[in-house]
């Protein structure tokens, strides 16, 4: 009996140990870097390099791909499978037991192993999973037909009045499939004119994307869709990569590691703007679920690759979600990231919708950043029909359209002065609010704004974030360096003197009270005074 009973505790032993654990296991270094740096047509395309150069971005060591070598040998080890990588922070995404996982930290070349189970990286999250689908400027006049108050609602329109359609700006769209973009009269006017640059499926490693969800379908529709007098995306004439990242018939953290892989592909083609109508919290494995305490800006893996993407110079929007009635209401990753416009949505009477999921995030942001018609959007389906759709996933496109267009009045211009830009033309700006964040966005006042700033010192000028809580970003070209720099109190008093040199400075407001300040900017090429809000 005693022998019955120790086979069946070694049989449950066994059982614990086979379990299957997902995880990302980082790499020391990579090869030939210096090398790719100084010639870097070998690791990113002539777009990218134009963008990048264009925008001062610089081209470093996250760059340069993941050692294909180490990916072989990971590969070669016992009951491991690898499913994606990332250069950005030089690892790739296995799955195995807990014991082959640990196994490669024997690697010479393996420093580190992070599992999507984080009681196994010492924390701990248990939720319940849901659902994350709920040239010249020539003035463009369309008729918008059905899409015309989503799009007059963040004035859209002004921006293709004055000839701001998308043109040169290149969009990449990441989502869960894309059937009917090949084939349908809704998408025929941007596939006709070669305007669709490429697909990716990340999931089936395969250029011919599985199609077995229209999700993307209808949020690439509020970007690119197109059918004459009766609906029109909000930048018609853009180009587009698509790229599937989501695997419908699973929810693990295996989706973060293709989406952080699929932004760094859409930065090495030259991509400005990326959507992604996805979020992650809940998975199939509670263990791997993330808690609130875990949305921080700086803890997930897809917000850690967010990140990387906002530093290298990409502007990117996500849905807010659509948990706002539950009792998880906040925006899910990697909306918490501070590089990424979170989207949430109203109704078309711009009020919020109940579903649209709410801020602040555990570290006191606001999110959403600003909102856009979610509540009855219309967007054009897989069968090139037009219906109305309920969810923030339709929110995001139609923003990251308008984003598009207003980037395209100045390319030079960095992602953190069009995100500033957006932000600050919305109508809640200066009484944000957990629900609406920033408010709705107006692009006649962004594009006015981004104009006037021109006009104004002849030179790129950005002070953001504003309000700010810590950390206050001045950006200026070189050619009006150096800048006298004066930060005084509401009394007029002084408070802060430095010269500013370089394109990018970090101003420490951490230990200011809060409160309004008046912050002076002279140059031989500049005298400009702003109002700063400390938080």
């Amino acid at each position: 009996m005693k022998k019955i009973a120790l086979l069946f505790s070694l049989l449950i032993f066994q059982g614990i140990q086979a379990q299957i654990e997902d995880a990302w296991i980082f790499f020391a270094d990579k090869e030939n870097v210096q090398a790719s740096i100084d010639n870097p047509i070998t690791i990113l395309s002539q777009a990218a390099i134009d963008r990048k150069t264009l925008q001062n971005t610089p081209i470093d060591e996250r760059d340069v791909p993941v050692n294909e070598n180490y990916i072989t040998q990971i590969k070669a080890q016992p009951g491991i499978t690898v499913f994606a990588k990332s250069k950005w922070m030089n690892c790739v995404y296995v799955r195995g037991t807990q014991s082959n996982i640990d196994n490669l930290l024997d690697l010479p070349f393996v420093i580190d192993v992070e599992y999507a189970d984080k009681s196994l990286n010492f924390a701990s999250g248990n939720n319940p999973v849901e659902d994350k689908f709920a040239l010249e400027n020539i003035g463009r006049n369309f008729n918008y037909g059905f899409a015309a108050n989503q799009i007059e609602m963040i004035a859209g329109d002004y921006l293709h009045n004055e000839g701001y359609t998308g043109t040169g700006i290149t969009i990449a769209v990441l989502d869960s499939g894309f059937p009917g973009v090949d084939t349908q009269g809704g998408f025929a006017y941007v596939r006709d004119d070669g305007r669709i640059l490429g697909t990716y499926d990340f999931v089936e490693r395969s250029e011919i994307i599985n199609n077995n969800s229209s999700h993307g379908t209808r949020t690439f529709s509020d970007i690119g869709g197109y059918i004459e007098n009766e609906f029109v995306g909000t930048a018609p004439d853009a180009s587009f990569y698509l790229f599937k990242t989501e695997d419908v018939t699973s929810e693990t953290p295996v989706e973060e590691a293709y989406w952080v892989e699929a932004i760094e592909r859409a930065d090495s083609l030259g991509v400005y703007v990326v959507n992604t109508s996805l979020g992650y919290r809940s998975y199939d494995n509670p263990a791997y679920s993330h808690t609130y305490e875990d949305l921080d800006g700086q803890t997930t893996f897809s917000v850690r690759g967010a990140n990387h993407g906002f530093d290298k110079g990409l502007l990117l929007l996500t849905s807010a979600g659509n948990s706002g009635n539950s009792d998880f209401p906040w925006v899910g990753t990697p909306g918490d990231s501070p590089g990424m416009l979170t989207i949430g949505a109203v109704d078309p009477d711009g009020n919020a919708t109940g579903f649209s999921s709410q801020g602040p995030t555990i570290d006191g942001r606001v999110k959403p950043d600003v909102m856009a018609q979610g509540g009855n959007a219309y967007v054009i389906n897989q069968n090139n029909e037009i219906v109305t759709n309920n969810g923030t996933s339709f929110s995001s496109p139609i923003t990251a359209g308008a984003v598009a267009c207003l980037w395209q009045a100045k390319p030079e211009l960095t992602n953190a002065q069009i995100m500033q830009l957006v932000r600050e033309s919305a109508h809640l700006y200066n009484n944000p609010t957990d629900k609406m964040g920033y408010g709705i966005p107006n692009f006649q006042v962004a594009l006015d704004a981004l104009l006037s700033l021109e006009n104004q010192t002849g030179q790129q000028l950005s002070v953001y974030p504003n309000p700010v809580a810590d950390n206050l970003m001045i950006e200026f070209s070189n050619s009006i360096e150096p800048v006298s720099m004066r930060l005084y109190n509401a009394l007029g008093v002084l408070i802060l003197q430095e010269t500013l040199v370089g394109s990018k400075n970090n101003l420490n407001l951490s230990t200011l009270s809060s409160g309004f300040y008046i912050l002076k900017l002279q140059s031989e090429n500049l005298n400009q005074s702003l109002k700063i809000v400390k938080k």
